[in-house]
């Protein structure tokens, strides 16, 4: 798994990445109440605002961490935006994007790194 300093994780299913946002972020966010997910075969690049997410606390952008195209959103979100707080890491993923720019990956922390930035 791969992090950005805006609270997402990354994880590769073959020559996809998924993304989502941590369980920490959903602890500081509170409960997600709305998600507005991009299109599929939307080309994104790198800070680009692709999701937006409301909670009960404040309206966020979830920014792409990498270059890329949106393979696969995640539309069960739409109808309950609260799997992401039931299962951040899991079934809580927003989109699978592919890379057009795997390097890109390299600047991303990882686990320990992640856990140094929010300790």
């Amino acid at each position: 798994m791969k992090y950005t300093e805006e609270h997402e994780w990354l994880r590769a299913e073959g020559e996809v990445y998924v993304v989502g946002i941590t369980e920490h972020a959903t602890t500081q966010l509170g409960d997600l109440v709305f998600v507005e997910l991009p299109e599929v075969g939307t080309e994104v690049t790198k800070n680009d605002e692709i999701v937006v997410i409301e909670s009960v606390k404040a309206a966020s952008d979830i920014l792409a961490p990498i270059d890329g195209e949106i393979t696969e959103v995640n539309t069960a979100l739409e109808d309950n935006p609260s799997i992401v707080n039931e299962d951040a890491g899991g079934a809580g993923w927003f989109f699978k994007i592919k890379p057009s720019d795997p390097s890109q990956l390299d600047s991303l922390m990882d686990e320990e790194a992640y856990k140094k930035l929010i300790g």
